[in-house]
Parts: structure tokens; sequence; C-alpha cells
């Protein structure tokens, strides 16, 4: 995991406090979900809607009256959605996509537009008093405009629904918008994962990057090496259960995915947080390396000090090493990252690159090119970590992804800033503002508080990501990505409490334009936008964080 050592961490108790079961979210929510009041005490002006759209005006029409005979038409699949997320927020059951119109209904069409500017995530809205209408010219872009469209349903007064007359032009700022779910310090069900999916790509996230592997556990079945889920899948951090996933369980959650127009992104963190591999195959491992800060840790928060050939299920990092001199090595990363590019149908594998303290420089530069050219042989686009970039040999298509903080420290910038200047692009995930385990206040009962300490939501949401590194604007900026590392989380309950509401200002972040750039764009605008979504989050089973700086309605 990306993180500077050392770190100020929380003890496992810390987590105690929520159910020790994960939770799947029911599949039917009670009615109470949408609101009958007006947007939570949004201005008529201001759209209650995240991410902020490109462009979106409220018109003075008094909207489009909803109910059961409300006629869906168009795209099914967009038409579906929106039918599923209004029973699901507003207890409403709209009529069937694709039955006959009851006489004089009005109408909902989701359109798609071959020849509309914008590529296709894009999409317009327009609501009046008779009729609705998404128009994209691709199947996602209806996608994010059902989206969209369910956030301007709203109560009538009357005891009714109504949606927001507006016109709404939007498209992304960036190509990439990313959350990632760290499943090796502790493992997460396919359902917990596939739930996981669906909040974020309601927000308009479209990539999962999935951390499979670290120190505490391996969590991908690969047929070519049986032995890593034989002997190193078992435990998580404080002795937790473990687990994995088989190859039907990965296809699930990938089918899953594209199903909500979401990417997965595999990552196999090579060549520190390696302990799990030396359990399976312990020629390939260097002995553990440990410091100061490791004991300091283990004395700290438990665990124990790292063993060869004994599981470890502690916080410390960074003292595994591959044997980056052997070839062995080397045949065993030709099998595990060619089993699993066969497997994920995304252009994208992550090979990780952080926090090698005990590999040497040199011998980490010469691992980081082979292994990114392995990796870029297979047809796929290797990621990596910004410390990959002081490997000064790298595969010159090589994504990179920066998690140092807003102000940068140390080498961080200039490692990062390598991968502009080969030419290729970055992924910006600052951890003191979208690092999802980041605690929201020093007194809250999970996360960790090593990013320059609590990231509160205002935090998290007044960043820039072109302001961050010299020379890296947004040509040379591929996304945002959203890492959510579990140390302390162990329940669905405590991936919810940690997520919302800081992943909808990641969101922003990653899909809006430019902060500051309007009125909306800005934290006043979305505090009072983000109270707007309370309601629609609890009916949707969301146990979301009530942040006292949100003026959450009902409150």
């Amino acid at each position: 995991m990306p993180a500077p050592a050392p770190r100020a961490r929380e003890s496992r108790s810390a987590t105690r406090s929520r159910h020790d079961r994960q939770r799947v979210p029911p599949t039917r929510h009670s009615p109470s979900g949408c609101r009958r009041r007006q947007n939570g005490g949004v201005p008529h002006s201001t759209l209650p809607l995240i991410p902020l759209p490109a462009s979106a005006v409220a018109r003075e029409d008094a909207g489009l009256r909803i109910g059961e005979a409300t006629h869906l038409t168009g795209d099914p699949d967009a038409a579906a959605t929106f039918a599923d997320l209004v029973a699901r927020r507003c207890g409403l059951r709209l009529a069937a996509p694709g039955s006959a119109p009851a006489e004089g209904a009005d109408t909902i069409e989701f359109r798609r537009e071959h020849a509309r500017p914008g590529g296709h995530e894009s999409y317009t809205v327009t609501v009046d008093a008779t009729s609705a209408v998404v128009a994209s010219p691709g199947e996602a872009g209806l996608f994010y405009g059902a989206q969209t469209l369910a956030q301007l349903v709203t109560g009538d007064g009357e005891g009714g629904w109504l949606i927001r007359a507006s016109e709404i032009a939007d498209a992304p700022r960036f190509a990439y918008r990313g959350v990632m779910l760290d499943v090796a310090r502790h493992f997460f069900s396919v359902e917990t994962v596939c739930a996981y999916i669906d909040r974020a790509a309601a927000l308009k996230f479209n990539h999962l990057h999935l951390h499979l592997t670290d120190d505490q556990g391996w969590r991908i079945e690969l047929a070519s090496r049986p032995e890593l889920t034989a002997r190193a899948s078992a435990t998580a951090i404080g002795g937790d259960p473990g687990g994995f996933y088989t190859h039907a369980d990965y296809a699930a959650i990938v089918a899953h995915a594209a199903s909500r127009h979401m990417t997965v992104v595999p990552e196999v963190d090579v060549p520190s947080h390696t302990h799990a591999i030396g359990l399976a195959y312990p020629d390939l491992a260097e002995p553990p390396v440990i410091s100061d800060t490791v004991r300091e840790t283990a004395a700290q928060f438990g665990g124990g000090l790292p063993t060869p050939g004994v599981p470890y299920t502690g916080f410390a990092v960074g003292f595994s090493s591959l044997k980056t001199r052997d070839e062995a090595t080397y045949d065993f990363l030709a099998d595990v990252l060619g089993e699993l590019a066969a497997m994920t149908p995304g252009p994208y594998l992550h090979i990780g690159g952080d926090e090698c303290l005990g590999t040497d420089p040199a011998d980490f530069a010469d691992f980081i090119e082979r292994v990114t050219e392995m990796v870029a042989n297979l047809g796929k686009t290797p990621m990596a970590w910004h410390e990959a970039g002081a490997a000064g040999r790298i595969a010159p298509s090589t994504i990179g992804q920066y998690w140092g903080l807003v102000t940068p420290t140390d080498d961080s910038a200039a490692a990062a800033q390598a991968f502009v200047r080969g030419g290729s692009q970055l992924i910006m995930s600052p951890a003191d503002a979208v690092y999802l385990d980041m605690k929201r206040d020093p007194e809250s009962p999970l996360g960790l508080l090593w990013a320059d300490g609590a990231t509160s939501v205002q935090r998290a949401y007044e960043w820039e990501p072109t302001a961050v590194l010299d020379g890296v604007g947004e040509a040379e900026i591929l996304g945002v990505e959203a890492p959510l590392w579990t140390e302390t989380v162990r329940t669905f309950d405590d991936i919810d409490a940690l997520a919302f509401p800081r992943i909808a200002a990641a969101a922003e972040a990653a899909w809006s334009p430019a902060t500051g750039s309007s009125p909306d764009r800005t934290w006043e605008s979305f505090r009072m936008r983000l109270a707007a979504q309370g309601a629609a989050w609890e009916a949707a089973g969301i146990a979301f964080d009530r942040s006292p700086e949100i003026d959450w309605p009902g409150a």
C-alpha cells in the first residue's frame, strides 16, 4: 500500500465498533428515500446534482410530474436503470420500459444520437412540463444521464413526484475516473465488491482498481501458480479470515463492472508488499528487512514482526521484497501477469512498485524496467505507483499514479513528473485529499491519520488536480482515483462510513469542470448539493458518515 514511513496507525480495536459480518445491501428500500421537501434547501437556481455537470440550468417550468402511468421509451437499459433508481429512492413504480403507453401519458425518452459531439460518455437532459429526454451517442452516456435524471426527482408538494425542469449538457473532464478497493488487508466478498461498484458508478466513476495482493494475503486464483491461494490466502490483518476470488468470481466482478460501464484494473503489487508470495514460493522472497519503523509499528499496533514462512497480520510496510536478481522471479511474474492479463478484458494492469524499502535502488530500477515491459508485451498498459518513476527506465506506455500529498514532500513530485517527461500520463490520488481511508476527524473510530492528519469533507473537496505538480497540467493527467485501503476496514458498513460522503468530492474532481470555474464548483455549493443526496443514500442502504460539515436534512 502506498504510504510514507513511519505512519501513525490505529489499533485493531478501533474497528470493533461495527458489525463483524459483511453486509450486502437489500434489494428493496422504503419509499422514504426520495425527498418530498424542496431538495434539502438547495436554491432553485442550483440543481442538486453530484458530480456537477459541465452545464446545468434550472428552468422556470414546474417540471414533469411522474407516476405509475409515466411512459419510458428508447434505450431499454437506460430506461430500466432510471426506473430502478426511482423505485429504490421513492418507492414509485413507473410503467415497465417498453410497455404500451397509457392514453395521454407523459414520456421519458432515452435517445441514442450518434451524431452528437462530446464522446460516448457525454449526454444531455431536457425536462419540461410534458416530457423528459436524455440523449447521448453512447450507452455509457445514457447510463450517466439516467443517474442525473434520478437526482432531479423531488416531491411536488402535493404528495406526488416530479422531475425538475432543466437543461443539462454534460461530459467528463477526465477519461479515467477510478475508485480502488484493497481486498488484501481485509478480504471482501464478490457481493460486497459488486455493491461498491454500484455505488461508485452512480457517481460516474468508470474504473475499479482492485488491490489483489499484499503482505497479508493473496486474493486471486491462478491455475499457473495454485500454491498462491493454497498457502497465502487464508488470513488477513489482525488474524481475521482471508479468502480469494476464483476465476468465476473474478469473471463475475468484471462482468458486473462492465454492466455499470466500469473497467476493472487488477493490481499485483511487486517487488515489495510480497510477504504472502513468500509463503507459497519461499525461494522467491528475500528475508524481511526489520527496520526500527517496523519494530515500532509492531510494538504499537500488534501483529508481531514479519517472519519467513509465517503469515503476516500486522500493519507494517516496506519490509518485503522479491529476489529481483533471480530469473525464477521473472518466470513467476510471467505466469502471474500473463494469466491475469488473459482474465482481464480492460486495457490496464497495475504492478505496484511502491514502498520498496528493502530493495536496492539499482535492482529496483532493473526490476521495474523488465516488469513494465513484460506487461506491455502482453498487450496491456502498465500502471505503477509514482515511486516507479524514480527507476529511470520504464516502459514508455506506463501510467503513473501519484499518491503523495497535495503539497508534495520529499522526492514524490520528481518521481511522478518522470512519467510525464517520458511522454506518459498520471492518475492523481493525493493521499490527503482522496484517500478514503483517512479519518474524517481525529476522533473517528475508523481510518488512519498518516496523510498529514485527518481529511475533512471540505479538505477532500478543495483541491485542484492541475495545481499539485509543476508541469503537470490537464493534458498530462489521465484522471483521478480515490483509493480505500482496508487496515481498519472489516465490514461493508465500514466501507460506506469511510467512503461516503468524501467519495462524492472525488467524483467531482474527476468528472466536473475545474475547481472554482463556476459559482457552483465551490465548497459552499457542493455542501448544499451534497446534503440533497442524504435521503437517496439512506434509501439505497448506504451507511454514510453524517459529517457535521454538512447540513443534512432532518439531522
